[in-house]
């Protein structure tokens, strides 16, 4: 199970022949510095290639109208004049002798890599395409797209592989309007976008691209303006552009290649990490390519950089998204639990429905940030934007070696161990850690977290004896902020508790999930129940750990599941998977020896890349949960911002 890389060089025909400043920046080489780029990184050489083939016309008509296919076939007869003639017809479209023959490859991509993935040849894969898709309509063609790759390819899976609930996820930053209309009144498939709107002033200028554009019919709640694991879908499609990234033209916004890769490694935690992301837009060849090289390292299952900068959310950011919570709050259970309250900014919409004035002058803010773009990018990405891959990607250090345990085959099996001496210095305050059995693992751990530190290793699994759990646990902590690590982020499961002489200095933030109750004893101590139901965990790690995580930047995380620790094998997993973002990929993982040893092998699976097993069927939170995990968030919020809701947050409306 790989990554697939679809592609065929005829997608570069097609090309601008007449002056047209609107459309010349969508141009062959989006494509063939993409793909230069990923030969340069050694990424295409790891991935699976398949040559694109054209999409059959019944194929095309799994959305599109008759007429409308009709009308681009004609397109190969015409000449430059009629050409442009009819292209001045649409919006923001070009057509070419060669655009009939690229379109049906472009969709023809997305079939073989939507095949290829659901046949389990593939885990996942992208389809490296042009032209675009997701702004073409039923018998339209519109912002340089032809015909709607994703909206086809999500249609197929639906009729040739039998699939009942497909996510498309659209990070493109204009709103994908065409998978909007396609599946608006369609319950089987969620759509969901985030994009730039400016209240109605950003491309394309249309009311419905806001929070309050939910579906229609039995597809309400089902399109998603701003993925609601209450969904569990079977199959992720991402409409994947870039011109949100740094110096895109189109785009004016400031997202650095990593993002891209931390957005692709939090979607693979879904449908079994069966993802398939098709090329959408993306216009700054470099910025585009980087981008690009980043999210097929995440599908490969390398760890995504850390991510850069200060981790506090714009409150224009925030407040989208609460519109977008109290929009689709009637339609999801998970949503009328957490209490969503109503947005308090006034509506950007007069009462007729324009955009009010005042609004429609442009935000001072975003041309200075393009101007700033330019001068910075340069030196930006001339940086190493992929961060050396460390010779070994997972470790596992073992009691003694278990040839049962069904590892990858490229998981090293650790058999090092700490010099003894510093492995007697680390255990000598601990009683715990006195006997032969219990020093010998210490001895394991020490050298695993060492391997780690100096980037030999990206991340690790070490077996500890369950009487010298929190005593291993204080080592790990001591050794690695003495090692190197500047910050240390402690998930600590089940019954262990925190080093008294820990000090909240700023360099470790220890978070307990299993106490006895929801506390935050400082701003670096936090605890907090296990939940007891799928939803209720869910909550807890997507709305409190996780945000944490991200706040806090990590240089090393530690997982330690320590005795009776309550979690499910796929409860663990998740767990662990979310995690390689914050810090790089590197994360420890301390599994107390009485776990089962299938635990060992689902952590290795993920910390290795691969997907997490699905938590089962989704029940929701119980109330006393929600409660509670709320009243942690009131108390953190004022230091870690990424737990900050609307109406707490500063800078302008929202947007």
């Amino acid at each position: 199970m790989g990554t697939a890389l679809v592609y065929h060089e005829d997608m570069t025909a097609a090309r601008l022949l007449w002056d047209d400043p609107e459309c010349e920046i969508e141009c062959p080489e989006r494509l063939t510095t993409a793909l230069e780029r990923l030969q340069q990184r050694g990424l295409e050489q790891r991935c699976l290639q398949l040559a694109a083939r054209e999409a059959s016309e019944a194929e095309l008509g799994l959305v599109h109208s008759p007429e409308y296919v009709a009308l681009v076939r004609g397109t190969q007869a015409l000449g430059t004049g009629e050409l442009q003639t009819l292209s001045g017809q649409y919006d923001a479209v070009y057509f070419h002798p060669s655009t009939f023959h690229c379109a049906r490859l472009a969709v023809g991509a997305a079939l073989q890599l939507v095949d290829a993935v659901l046949a389990g040849a593939v885990r996942n894969g992208l389809a490296l395409v042009r032209p675009p898709g997701h702004h073409s309509q039923r018998a339209a063609a519109n912002g340089f797209c032809v015909f709607n790759n994703v909206a086809i390819a999500a249609r197929h899976a639906q009729r040739q592989h039998g699939l009942h609930r497909i996510l498309i996820v659209d990070w493109d930053v204009h709103h994908g309007q065409g998978i909007q209309y396609i599946f608006e009144d369609d319950p089987s498939v969620l759509y969901f976008s985030w994009h730039r709107y400016e209240h109605g002033r950003f491309w394309p200028y249309l009311r419905e691209s806001d929070a309050d554009a939910v579906g229609q019919g039995p597809g309400l709640g089902f399109t998603v303006n701003l993925p609601w694991n209450q969904f569990n879908p079977e199959l992720v499609l991402v409409s994947a552009g870039f011109d949100s990234a740094i110096g895109d033209p189109e785009g004016q916004m400031q997202a650095t290649p990593e993002c891209f890769a931390h957005l692709m490694q939090l979607l693979q935690v879904l449908a079994g990490g069966r993802v398939c992301a098709v090329l959408e837009g993306g216009y700054h060849l470099e910025s585009l390519s980087q981008s690009v090289c980043m999210m097929v390292q995440a599908l490969l299952g390398d760890p995504a950089p850390p991510l850069s900068g200060p981790m506090v959310p714009h409150g224009s950011a925030l407040e989208s998204i609460q519109s977008v919570r109290v929009a689709q709050a009637p339609h999801w259970m998970s949503l009328q639990q957490q209490g969503v309250a109503p947005v308090l900014s006034p509506s950007p919409y007069s009462p007729e429905g324009r955009p009010s004035s005042l609004l429609l002058t442009g935000r001072p803010e975003f041309k200075a940030a393009a101007t700033q773009d330019v001068a910075a990018l340069s030196s930006l990405l001339d940086q190493p934007r992929l961060n050396p891959t460390p010779p070994v990607r997972t470790a596992v250090a073992l009691a003694a070696p278990d040839a049962a345990l069904a590892l990858p085959s490229d998981v090293l099996c650790e058999e090092g161990s700490a010099p003894q001496e510093e492995t007697r210095a680390w255990a000598r305050p601990h009683e715990a850690l006195a006997q032969d059995r219990a020093l010998t693992a210490l001895g394991k751990v020490l050298y695993l977290l060492d391997r780690i530190l100096d980037g030999q290793v990206s991340s690790g699994i070490a077996v500890t004896p369950a009487c010298a759990a929190a005593a291993t646990l204080d080592v790990a902590i001591r050794c690695g902020l003495s090692h190197g690590a500047q910050r240390l982020l402690c998930l600590a499961v089940g019954q262990l508790d925190r080093p008294p002489d820990l000090t909240d200095d700023g360099r470790n933030l220890w978070l307990n999930i299993g106490g006895k109750e929801a506390a935050a004893l400082s701003m670096f101590h936090v605890s907090v129940p296990l939940p007891g139901t799928t939803g209720g965990f869910l909550s807890c790690v997507l709305a409190l750990v996780l945000p944490l995580a991200y706040s806090f930047q990590p240089d090393l995380v530690l997982v330690a599941l320590g005795p009776a620790h309550g979690l499910r094998d796929p409860q663990a997993a998740l767990l662990a998977a979310l995690l390689r973002g914050p810090a790089g990929g590197r994360v420890l993982a301390l599994v107390d020896e009485e776990s089962t040893p299938q635990l060992v092998v689902v952590l290795a699976r993920v910390l290795h890349g691969e997907a997490a097993p699905s938590l089962g069927p989704f029940s929701m939170a119980s109330p006393e949960d929600v409660q509670a995990l709320m009243q942690l968030r009131g108390q953190l919020e004022p230091r870690w911002k990424m737990l900050q809701v609307a109406s707490e947050a500063g800078g302008p409306g929202s947007g």
